[in-house]
C-alpha cells in the first residue's frame, strides 16, 4: 500500500515534494489548517515555492507516495 501515516495536527509548515510537477511547481509548504466546527483538520493550503500560488487539498492526500514526497527532493 502507498500510504504513510501522518499526524494532521504536524502538518503546519511542513515541506512536500510534488512527485508529477505541474506548471514548474515542484516544492511546496503547508501554509494553513483548514479545520471543522470540532477543531479536526480537514484540509491543507498548500503554497508553492517558485511562484506562491496556492492550493487547498484534502489532508490525507499527503498520506499518497504516489503523489507527495515528504521534504524537498
Amino acid at each position: 500500500m502507498n500510504k504513510r501515516l501522518i499526524n494532521p495536527q504536524k502538518l503546519l509548515l511542513s515541506k512536500w515534494t510534488a512527485v508529477t510537477p505541474a506548471n514548474k511547481e515542484k516544492h511546496f509548504l503547508v501554509t494553513r489548517l483548514i479545520k471543522d466546527e470540532q477543531e479536526v483538520v480537514i484540509a491543507c493550503i498548500l503554497e508553492a515555492v517558485i511562484n506562491h500560488n496556492e492550493y487547498e487539498i484534502a489532508w490525507n492526500l499527503l498520506k499518497d507516495k504516489t503523489i507527495w514526497q515528504m521534504g524537498w527532493h
